[in-house]
């Protein structure tokens, strides 16, 4: 781990307890004579503590020291998700935010399954312990809109990946925004919004899930 996640990361004194204390001072065994490193992935900075009370339920830290220290990725990539099961975001959403996705908005889809909820704050959570284990100072911003229509008009440069002949690594230093479908792919209606030349795909004839998809695309676009 190369930070602990704290909400308050940079006030004087922190107190912990609960599940990060039992994740601190019993799972990994921290002494206190040894200093711990914080973040509160909302501003730039990485913050040192040392222990100045410890007994066996809780924990208070005092500040010593903080620096600036950005990391993250410097290519940008937003990505809109037409919206698929929960549990298969659960699964790669922390892979996503290692390669360094700069923001996801999920999208209503015609074949999105309408039942879906996407639990932000579970998201949240499982970003907050990536970026702690990969020291990404940043966390994937997420996002929701209500149909690609709605998500057009805010992004109109956006790129879909389908099937198609432009391959993504011809123009992938154009591509700020691009568009995943779901487990039923795009409908015709939704391809036809975007101009042949914005729907791309990989030199690949095997169909790939929305996840798998997902994966693939940051990496060939950011890595």
């Amino acid at each position: 781990m190369q930070f602990v996640y704290h909400n308050s990361a940079g006030e004087e004194l922190l107190k912990i307890d609960g599940e990060l204390y039992n994740y601190l001072f019993k799972a990994r065994r921290q002494e206190k004579s040894e200093e711990l490193y914080l973040r509160n992935l909302k501003d730039i900075f990485l913050y040192r503590y040392e222990i100045e009370y410890l007994d066996k339920k809780q924990a208070t830290l005092r500040l010593i020291f903080k620096e600036e220290k950005i990391v993250t990725v410097k290519r940008k990539l937003h990505i809109g998700w037409c919206k698929i099961e929960f549990k298969n975001i659960e699964k790669i959403i922390a892979s996503l935010n290692e390669i360094g996705v700069e923001k996801i908005t999920f999208i209503e889809c015609q074949y999105s399954q309408r039942n879906i909820q996407i639990n932000f704050e579970k998201l949240e959570k499982l970003l907050h312990n990536s970026s702690s284990q990969s020291g990404r100072s940043d966390i994937i911003k997420l996002d929701y809109v209500k149909s690609l229509d709605d998500f057009l008009k805010i992004y109109p440069e956006t790129y879909m990946f389908n099937f198609s002949n432009n391959d993504i690594e011809d123009v992938k230093d154009n591509i700020d925004t691009i568009i995943l479908g779901c487990e039923g792919g795009f409908s015709l209606n939704e391809i036809s919004k975007f101009a042949p030349d914005k729907v791309i795909g990989i030199k690949s004839n095997i169909i790939l899930k929305s996840e798998t998809a997902a994966i693939s695309i940051a990496s060939k676009l950011i890595m």
